[in-house]
């Protein structure tokens, strides 16, 4: 942490400077760190590097950055605050943090007996359109009510009245992986940082500032439009799997709206709401029918982009659920339903068992080896004959399986492996 240079003014001046400086007097580093600490932050290493990077500032073994000059611009007759980007160490691991530094004066009544801080940022990157709080992923940092991102720590007894940080000095480092903030990319965070009395009452001080940050990562608000997009998006791969044998049979389309009324989440409750949703989907059903069809491949991308893999395996399952509706399956869902496991970046055997759970193998019209065990042209004898064994093992162990499906399904799929081996192994 870079090293933090502390001191409180002893009045020296002149005129009303000198009159308001008199009031001051200096507390030192110790004093501070003292107040700093507590249960909340010596629960988290991060809060003891801080305190302990005070010792860092003199270890001969790291060197420190020079001495921050004041603006002149600040008035240090009230609280500023300011925020950068720095990297801290944990051990052998490196994060990031906000570092949120103050200076200037706290002004307490008399009868103040001790201090608190509190942090908190505001997204106000579209003030036009509404500020959105961030918010913290570790619920020791939320507030008691709602998510929204909160620090809060313990200072202690204010020497006097008027207390006056001259320099530049470290509060807080707020760890990046707490926050969660509501937009990715470029953002503009202010940072709010508040003096209350301990035991309750009007603030003591309060000051803004404002830091530039780009997210990387999806922000909450996001993550939830995200949800939504690709639930829409899934009910469009699903109605093309419905359509893939150029039908459209009753039962895929009820199973399809069902799965959009319990998952697409409207804007309002009322009955106007379900109205355009059962007319967006009769249009889509409409355009299906009149033998329209969708760019597949590129809703996959759309989804592997936006949604975690988790929701890619939910949507596959409602488009094997979709083929499975009337049935049987045909080659052209089949075909489809490969292509989309591949696009949607699913686990190569995971879509096996997938497949093999909701369409067993009497459900398909055509009996695609690779698809139902998972053997293809380029593997060579010796793989093959153990990957047939593998699946042997596990077919040979359902046959005397209580459910009369199960033992139909594993004679079924012994018989295939037998097939295989002829064609893969020889």
């Amino acid at each position: 942490m870079d090293k933090i240079l502390m001191s409180i003014l002893i009045g020296v001046g002149a005129s009303a400077l000198m009159i308001f400086l008199s009031l001051i007097r200096r507390v030192s580093v110790a004093e501070l760190i003292n107040r700093l600490r507590s249960r909340d932050f010596m629960r988290h290493l991060s809060f003891s590097d801080m305190i302990n990077s005070f010792k860092v500032a003199v270890s001969p073994q790291k060197k420190s950055k020079p001495s921050i000059e004041l603006s002149p611009e600040l008035d240090l007759t009230v609280l500023n605050c300011r925020a950068k980007l720095s990297k801290q160490q944990d051990g052998d691991s490196v994060y990031d943090a906000f570092d949120v530094e103050i200076c200037g004066s706290i002004h307490a009544r008399r009868d103040v007996e001790s201090a608190t801080l509190s942090i908190s940022i505001v997204d106000v990157t579209d003030p036009e359109l509404k500020t959105n709080p961030v918010q913290a992923v570790v619920k020791q940092w939320q507030k008691p009510d709602s998510p929204d991102f909160i620090y809060n720590a313990k200072l202690g007894k204010l020497p006097n009245q008027v207390t006056t940080i001259q320099e530049w000095t470290s509060i807080a480092l707020l760890r990046l992986d707490w926050l969660a903030l509501p937009r990715k990319g470029k953002r503009e965070l202010m940072f709010i940082t508040s003096i209350f009395p301990a035991d309750g009452g009007e603030q003591l001080a309060c000051a803004k500032c404002y830091f530039e940050h780009h997210n990387k990562d999806f922000g909450y608000l996001d993550l939830k439009e995200n949800i939504q997009r690709s639930k829409t998006l899934a009910v469009a791969l699903a109605f093309a799997v419905s359509a893939a044998d150029s039908k459209l049979y009753d039962c895929e389309i009820e199973l399809i709206k069902n799965w959009s009324r319990e998952n697409i989440e409207l804007s309002e409750t009322s009955s106007k709401e379900r109205r355009k949703l059962e007319k967006a989907l009769n249009e889509t059903i409409a355009f299906f029918r009149d033998g329209n069809t969708l760019n597949s491949y590129d809703i996959c991308q759309e989804i592997v982009e936006i949604a975690p893999l988790a929701d890619r395996y939910n949507i596959l399952n409602l488009c094997l659920h979709v083929a499975q509706a009337n049935g049987s399956a045909t080659s052209e869902e089949l075909n489809l339903l490969n292509d989309f496991a591949s696009w949607l970046e699913i686990d190569a055997d995971k879509y096996r068992e997938m497949v093999q759970k909701v369409l067993p193998v009497n459900m398909h019209e055509v009996k695609d080896v690779e698809t139902i065990l998972g053997v293809t042209s380029d593997m060579n004898k010796e793989k093959a004959r153990q990957h047939l064994n593998k699946e042997y093992s596990k077919w040979s162990a359902r046959v005397t399986n209580s459910d009369p499906d199960i033992q139909s399904q594993a004679d079924q799929m012994l018989k295939l492996i037998a097939e295989a081996r002829s064609e893969y192994v020889g």
